[in-house]
């Protein structure tokens, strides 16, 4: 249903579906193949005993990722770049530095389940087909402009059903599962303390911070009419109004698949005393024998579709980051010569990414430090972005309401505390 009202772009308001962008593809994203590797492992290792976790996180996830889109709408820039104009920065270069090298080894892990799950369904080189992979999402950001590749991008969260399918075609002890979200059987122990830690950390991803400002500062500089909105304030409550549906949505959609994830391992792999899991493809290779083939396929085939989303997110994001705390032009819809800082580093990044595939490096110590880097680096950052969306020297009138202050400052106090668990189970 179209609804009859003035919009940011100057016309009449357009379908739900044409108003997702940036919120659907942050929320997407987030469900990369080591957010699955991760989502495996607690379903494996706790059954039910964390999809509590899951509904926890939402509003948390839904109001952090709002802060971080309406910086990028009220002020035209990226979260970088707006730190670099009001904070030190070399508080900027250290949180850009933690950001690049944890999306990097990121990106690798990534990249290698792309290929160990084709090799799962097809046969054949995972590291050829891993490689492929990172390539052809590369050539895709460099020479597509961004109004043509968004829609790809907002294609892909589709591959995201894979997983909804997964539980449709096992059986699922419903009445049981609701009893584990309102009463969870909680572990006092050490081992549940560090799944949690890794839940949260998956869940609430500095990436995704960077990547959601950024996209909306792309959509606003390819729009004719689209402006930053303390200098075009009459936009402001269209403007805002689909941000709040757009992430919404997205984080709805981002911790739905989170929990059939969690379920399907629960069900199917806990349940049958398989309970170490250390990979996302290990995941999918553990269902085909207690879950039958067609449950393996999609699990599989649903690592390999998000992989194309979080991929060139994740690169796109370190790019975002790296140009805004050195100042530089950045942009999906520039061509590269005019924004060669910017598309140095997506090009290096990416093939760091796929160069960490040829090495011994170990990809489950890899993945650990990464979570510890990004759990590590998302605490200050979380600390400036609501600092910046509650001053008015930075947003003007369109400062952060209550709720959304309310419930990112228990993000961020959720993601210290999860730090702070972190280190204090270290080596657990």
């Amino acid at each position: 249903m179209t609804v009859r009202r003035n919009t940011e772009d100057g016309g009449t308001e357009r379908p739900v579906w044409a108003n997702l962008s940036a919120g659907l593809v942050t929320g997407a994203a987030d469900d990369d193949p080591s957010g699955i590797a991760t989502y495996s492992q607690v379903g494996a290792a706790f059954g039910y005993g964390m999809l509590w976790c899951i509904v926890l996180t939402m509003p948390l996830m839904i109001a952090i990722q709002a802060v971080s889109a309406g910086i990028g709408r009220v002020t035209g820039h990226g979260l970088m770049d707006g730190m670099r104009k009001h904070y030190p920065h070399p508080l900027v270069y250290a949180l850009t530095a933690s950001l690049v090298f944890a999306n990097v080894i990121n990106l690798a892990a990534d990249i290698g389940a792309m290929g160990a799950a084709l090799k799962l369904l097809i046969g054949g080189p995972a590291l050829i087909y891993a490689a492929g992979f990172a390539l052809l999402s590369l050539v895709l950001q460099v020479f597509i402009p961004f109004t043509r590749y968004a829609p790809i991008l907002k294609l892909l969260t589709l591959s995201l059903f894979a997983y909804v399918a997964t539980v449709l075609v096992i059986g699922v002890p419903w009445l049981v599962v609701l009893k584990s979200v309102v009463l969870p059987p909680i572990r006092w122990n050490a081992q549940y303390a560090v799944g949690l830690v890794a839940l949260l950390g998956t869940t609430i991803s500095p990436y995704l911070f960077c990547w959601q400002a950024a996209q909306e500062v792309e959509e606003m500089t390819s729009s004719k009419r689209r402006k930053p909105l303390r200098r075009a304030p009459k936009q402001a409550p269209s403007a805002l109004r689909r941000i709040g549906i757009d992430t919404t949505v997205g984080m709805i959609f981002s911790n739905l698949i989170a929990f059939f994830i969690i379920l399907t391992a629960a069900i199917v792999l806990h349940a049958h005393g398989k309970v170490d899991i250390q990979t996302s493809a290990e995941a999918a290779e553990a269902l085909r024998p207690l879950a039958g083939d067609l449950a393996f396929a999609l699990f599989a085939a649903g690592i390999i579709g998000t992989g194309l989303l979080a991929v060139p997110v994740l690169a796109g994001a370190t790019a975002y980051a790296a140009a805004g705390a050195f100042g530089q032009r950045s942009g999906l819809e520039y061509k590269p010569q005019n924004a060669r800082f910017f598309y140095t580093v997506l090009i290096v990044a990416s093939l760091a990414g796929i160069a960490l595939n040829l090495t011994p490096l170990d990809p489950i110590k890899a993945l650990y430090w990464s979570a510890v880097i990004n759990g590590v680096t998302a605490v200050p950052l979380m600390v400036v972005m609501m600092l910046m969306g509650s001053r008015r020297k930075v947003m003007g009138k369109f400062t952060m309401p209550w709720p959304l202050k309310i419930f990112g400052w228990l993000a961020t106090a959720a993601m210290a505390t999860a730090a702070v668990v972190m280190f204090v189970t270290w080596g657990n």
